[in-house]
Order: structure tokens, then sequence, then C-alpha cells
């Protein structure tokens, strides 16, 4: 197999496969520590304020680092970054797997987020100078989306398998042969690219980037897990003012860390919008489904994961028609059209209670996520296409912070309505004899009903038990309305923003750059 000009050969086919490792690591990795915890609160005895940062460091790191990254990928060369991640994640997985105490995990958990945001808009980036031919480059990016999916998915199964069979700190060691291999055929398989004339890297933007994610994303996530509180009240609002200073500052810098002029393009602008959208309805209500098949059908963690391939696989099918009707039908049809597939399964959500058949559950599941996952294989396309090639890489940062937003965004705030109503339907309607601290435990979430269930008699636990169960899927029932309207909303947003495109979008001619020549 031969490149023709414009036309990506053998070697950058290979070269995406080194790209989809680290890809595939890192979304595992953000699901690799749900089966560990208890080992690790065994082992290490955090206090509960250190097993919150123990679980959520990763993620906030990540998302606060992405543009700043993203950024300087773009100046000292998009596979030197990834080289530089590649080594840093390994160096931190193996300080993680032997942490002796809780300090140094969460040290160890900042690192590997600091890390993962040095790889992930490299990836991306790497795939826009790789793949010039718009066809191949949608495929491409097809199997990028296909793989953050399946990492996702992979990683409680991996996690709850390795701990089966060896200590808590196997789960961090995942990474390491495969960030090994990408070290060893990076230089050979990965061109690198970095731009001209990028002028002096702006520092206090970076700090301004990070300042406002971080409280933003902490604010939301803390909101979800335990409701309002003195500390997120602040902290949202204290990210929204550092976010404005950021745009001032990107608005004013001599050498921004992203042109805020990318946003005057519609389909870039557009694309990232009904991305956010997205996972705000698709990382939402996943909350939800984990939660009904572990607490409303009583699976274990790991069988409960196991189930839960079951949806991927209309995922990858979406991916592949989503890549086979690119050239042939209009973006603002294909997107749309995935957007009613998902408003369809969330529809199907609706009709589900506590002693649904299984199969209803994991195909409504599969569909909503299909549609989902489908459409945002090509808002990624249309994200590194739009974008100069020289700006692919702060470009695919904005992005994946944007998706990173949408999600804790959906995980607070349909998590926060669906447990509003679950309180509700519990107020006066417990079972008599469930009452004081039992009652409030019962009260506050599912889990907790669960478990004060499991220590009363025989009657009064299973009412207590059908109660509850039927007060979260009342709870799930709203929150899939609110997946429902924005699903169809997404869905007009997206034709109205993408109806200018045509079937073939064809990819802008690459500006002049210093592209150094591949080793």
């Amino acid at each position: 197999m031969t490149a023709t000009p414009g036309r990506a050969g053998r070697r950058e086919w290979i070269g995406l496969a080194v790209l989809l490792l680290p890809t595939l690591v890192l979304t595992m990795d953000m699901g690799v520590l749900f089966f560990a915890v208890p080992y690790i609160s065994t082992t290490l005895a955090p206090s509960g304020t250190q097993q919150l940062w123990i679980m959520d460091m990763y993620s906030f790191l990540l998302a606060g680092l992405l543009i700043t990254m993203g950024a300087l990928g773009d100046r000292i060369g998009r596979r030197r970054l990834l080289m530089i991640g590649a080594a840093g994640f390994t160096a931190a997985s193996l300080l993680a797997a032997w942490s002796h105490d809780a300090d140094q995990l969460i040290a160890a958990r900042a690192l590997l987020g600091a890390a993962g945001a040095t790889v992930m808009p490299s990836t991306l980036a790497l795939i826009r100078t790789m793949f010039h031919d718009p066809r191949q480059r949608q495929i491409a990016l097809g199997a990028w989306g296909g793989v953050l999916t399946a990492g996702a998915t992979l990683g409680p199964v991996a996690g709850g398998l390795l701990l089966d069979h060896l200590w808590w700190g196997s789960v961090f060691l995942l990474a390491v042969p495969v960030m090994a291999l990408v070290l060893l055929t990076a230089p050979v398989l990965l061109p690198e690219y970095r731009t001209g004339a990028a002028g002096r890297f702006d520092l206090p933007g970076a700090a301004l980037s990070l300042g406002a994610v971080l409280p933003l994303v902490y604010g939301v996530k803390t909101v979800a897990v335990e409701g309002w509180s003195p500390l997120p009240a602040v902290a949202v609002p204290t990210g929204l003012l550092l976010a404005a200073a950021f745009v001032w500052r990107q608005r004013t810098a001599a050498n921004p860390l992203i042109d805020l002029s990318l946003f005057r393009i519609r389909t870039f602008s557009g694309a990232i919008s009904v991305n956010t959208i997205a996972m705000f309805a698709m990382m939402g209500f996943s909350l939800f489904t984990s939660q009904y098949l572990q607490l409303v059908k009583g699976m274990s963690p790991l069988t409960a994961s196991l189930w839960s391939l079951v949806p991927s696989v209309g995922v990858g099918a979406a991916v592949g028609i989503s890549s086979a009707l690119a050239g042939r039908v209009r973006p603002a049809v294909l997107m749309g059209g995935g957007f009613l597939v998902a408003a369809t399964g969330f529809a199907a959500m609706t009709r589900v209670g506590p002693h649904s058949p299984l199969a209803l559950v994991l195909t409504a599941a599969g569909v909503l996520a299909a549609g989902t996952v489908g459409t945002m294989t090509m808002t990624a396309e249309m994200v590194v296409s739009a974008a100069p090639v020289e700006q692919a890489g702060a470009a695919s940062a904005a992005s994946e912070t944007a998706v990173e937003l949408g999600s804790s965004l959906g995980i607070a705030l349909l998590g926060a309505a669906g447990a509003a109503v679950y309180r509700h339907r519990l107020d006066g309607a417990l079972p008599a004899g469930v009452d004081g601290e039992a009652a409030r435990t019962a009260q506050d979430t599912l889990g907790g009903a669960v478990g004060v269930a499991a220590h009363l008699p025989g009657r009064l636990g299973a009412d207590l038990l059908e109660t509850a169960r039927t007060a979260f899927t009342d709870g799930l029932h709203l929150a899939a309305v609110v997946g429902l309207l924005f699903a169809l909303g997404a869905a007009v947003l997206a034709h109205r923003l993408m109806r200018h495109l045509p079937a073939a979008t064809p990819a802008p001619a690459p500006a002049p750059a210093q592209e150094a020549a591949t080793a």
C-alpha cells in the first residue's frame, strides 16, 4: 500500500494504531479505580476527603491542563509532547502502583492527569497532521472515537479482573507496557510537527486556564456527589470569573494559547457546542444506568460492568455507519439523525421500572449511546478540519475541555435532579419501622437504602428495597426526559449550525508551517 499525494499510506495507518494505544489507556484509567477503592481503603486507610481526591485528582488535572498542553504541543512538537507525556504517564503509573500512603497516591494521580493532558490533544492533532484526505481522516477519527468509548467501558472490567488475582496497585500497571511501546515506535512511525513562529509561550494564560477549569470541574462534581456546600458554591463562580479573565487574556495577548477567532468559524464553534451537549446528556445519564444494574438489579460491580459491554456493540456499529455515510450524506442530516436516535433511547428509558427485563435497559442504553457517539465522531473531524493545521493541538484541546465540562455538568445536574426526585418520593413513604438514622440514610441515596435493608428483618427489608428502587426509577425517568429534550434540542441545533456543509467537506489547505522531517 503506497501513499499517493495527499493520501495516507501504510506507515500512517500503522502510526494511527500507535496513537490509539495511549488513547485507550487514558480512557481506561478514568474508570480503572472503580473496583480498587475498597482495597485502597483497607491498605492505605485514607480519610473520606483523601478518598475523594484519589478518585478525582486525575480528571481535575486532565481537564485543567488540556488547553495549555495542546498549545505547548503546537510549539515544541506534537510527537515530542506525546513522548514526554508517555514517559511521564509510565513513571506516574509506577509511583501510583507502589504508593505507601494516601498522599503519595494523590500526588501520583495528579501526575497521571498532567501527563494525560499532554497525550490527549497530541493524538488528535497528529491525526490531523497525518491524514490530509477528508475521507481517510474521517475513518481515522472514527477509530479514535471508538477507542475512547471502548476504553471507558473496558476500564472497570479490566480493573475488576486484575483485582481478582493481584493487589490493588496492579490496576495502574496496565499503562506501563503500552506507553513503553509508544516510546519505542513513535520516533519511527509518527511525524513531527511544530509551528514556525508561535512566539513566546503565554504563561499567564496557562495559569488562568488551569485556574478556571479546576474550580469549575471541582464544583460541579462535588455538588453531584455531596450536594450543595459552601466550598463548591464558591468554586463555581470563581471558575467562571477566571474563565472570563482567560478569555480577556486570549483576546489581548500577543501570542495567545488559542486564537479565539476560531470560535467565529461556524463549523468549529458548532461542533464544540453540539459535542458538549452530547456529553452532557450521555455522561449525565450513564450514572443512572450503572446504579440501576448494581442497586436495582442487584448485580455485583464486575457483573454489571460485563453487562455494560453489550451496548458497546451498538456504539461500534454506529461509528462504522457514521463513517461510511459521511461522504454521501450531509453532516447536518447525519448529526441530526444521530441525536434523534439518541432521543429514541432516552424515550425508551422512561419505560424502565424496577422489574423491567434487562434487555430493555441494555437496548435503550445502547441506542442512546450509539446516537451520541456516532455524532461525536463527526464533530471531532469537524474540529480538527476547521482549525488551521498549526493550531490543531490547541483546537483539539479546546474541544476536549468542552467534553470534560459537558460530562461534569451532566453528572452534576442530572444527578442532582434524580436525587431530588428520589428524596421527594421517599418523604413520608418509608415502611413503618424504618425511622431515625436508618430512615435518613435510606432517604439519602439508593445505595444507603440497600445497606439499611440488608440489616432489617426479611419482609421489612424487602418493602424498603421495593419503595427505594421505585423512587430511584422515578428519578431515572426525570433524567431520561431531560436527556430526551437535550437530544432533540441538539438535533435542531446541529441541523441549523451544520446545514451549510456539503456531504464531503474538503479539508482546508494546510497553512505554511515548519514541519520537521520524519525521523
